[in-house]
């Protein structure tokens, strides 16, 4: 009995080229067109399914539309003097009305219901032009990558720039602020002192304990004063070495 001619047009219809290098997964594209009117369903068999991976395999075609079948190749070690054994076969038939259970049409299907088209495999290395217009378009790629790093690097570091300079104006400000304020209670002890040594003709002769402290009560308020500007000044350092 004769068989069914395939109803689904493929694309390419007889093999699927593979285009190493094989070190690293090699993806071909087969497209499986339903012209008819009706919904077809497929699969895709291969010879040597270890080494395939199809996605989808298997599924419904709409009348009138198309699919396109991914087909991966894993990576294995090629020898160029090895001829490719391997093959596939694209199997169809015309969905019946109920075709929830994938399984159930396809156990149930009829021989000369079913349709199918064999294609064989094909590995190919690329040619010495090919490799250089590869290594040509990586070295492109590589170099707008690069730039576009540098630049977003650029950015960053001045926008961080930016952050910094915000900061130590802030702490300048705060530093002004705070040896404003430490001068003016340097004037107030200065107006304190001077107010002690007026009263103290009109209370006697002042122990000398009593002129000891009076005359370091002036360095001591200035001591403070360096010390929490040295501190402000260290901190302010501090953040811009960091």
């Amino acid at each position: 009995m004769a068989r069914t001619e395939q109803v689904l047009v493929l694309e390419p219809p007889n093999e699927l080229k593979f285009k190493g290098p094989f070190t690293d997964v090699v993806t071909t594209n087969l497209k499986l067109g339903n012209p008819s009117d009706k919904n077809v369903c497929f699969k895709v068999k291969t010879t040597a399914p270890r080494r395939y991976c199809v996605r989808p395999n298997s599924g419904i075609i709409d009348a009138g539309t198309s699919i396109n079948v991914s087909v991966m190749l894993q990576p294995f070690d090629y020898d160029p003097n090895e001829k490719s054994k391997h093959k596939f076969m694209v199997q169809s038939i015309f969905a019946p009305a109920d075709c929830q259970d994938m399984e159930a049409v396809w156990k149930e299907a009829k021989a000369d219901e079913l349709m199918d088209s064999k294609l064989r495999c094909v590995f190919e290395l690329p040619s010495e032009n090919e490799k250089t217009h590869e290594l040509e378009i990586n070295k492109v790629t590589s170099t707008s990558l690069k730039t576009e790093a540098s630049m977003m690097s650029k950015s960053t570091s001045s926008s961080l720039d930016d952050s910094d300079m915000r900061k130590v104006m802030d702490d300048c400000r705060i530093l002004k602020s705070e040896v404003q304020r430490l001068r003016e209670e340097n004037r107030q002890l200065k107006e304190d002192d001077g107010l002690r040594m007026r009263r103290m003709p009109q209370m006697g002769n002042p122990t000398p304990s009593s002129n000891a402290m009076m005359k370091e009560e002036g360095p001591a308020a200035r001591m403070i004063a360096m010390v929490v500007l040295f501190f402000i000044l260290g901190t302010i350092i501090g953040k811009l070495v960091l």
